[in-house]
């Protein structure tokens, strides 16, 4: 991620608040999750992890009368630990699907980083409303 100074400002806020929603974010391997009643349950994938990036996925899913799990959203979202900052990598609903970076990771959209990084720090500024926090879940069993 290269950032310049104007943009570091969002991806240090984004960064803030993911801490506030992942407490633990650096202890968790696989996945979590936050119930709050009356609001959709946020899901936690960690996609892949190194001591320099994390790669999480965030996400809401409602059940489509057909039985279909839909996004609203689904995230994928880039930290970097040790700069404290965190960025938008994709959006997906079940209208669009948009990343910021080609598949070389050498491209980017700018448009989209721009749009996805706000309505990113949005959503978790929204999440600490609601008092989403992820826990860490349990390894599942191989029989579950």
């Amino acid at each position: 991620m290269a950032a310049e100074n104007s943009d570091r400002n969002i991806y240090t806020r984004i960064f803030q608040k993911l801490q506030k929603v992942i407490p633990a974010l650096s202890d968790i391997e696989e996945r979590g999750k936050s119930v709050i009643p009356n609001f959709m349950a946020l899901n936690l994938d960690v996609i892949h992890k190194r001591s320099s990036r994390i790669i999480i996925a965030l996400s809401h899913y409602y059940k489509h009368s057909s039985g279909d799990l839909i996004p609203d959203p689904d995230m994928e979202i880039a930290v970097y630990p040790g700069q404290e900052l965190a960025e938008a990598l994709t959006y997906q609903d079940s209208d669009c699907y948009r990343r910021v970076y080609a598949d070389n990771n050498t491209t980017e959209d700018i448009k989209a980083k721009k749009e996805l990084n706000t309505f990113l720090e949005q959503w978790l500024s929204n999440l600490i409303e609601q008092g989403h926090h992820i826990k860490i879940e349990p390894e599942a069993d191989d029989g579950e």
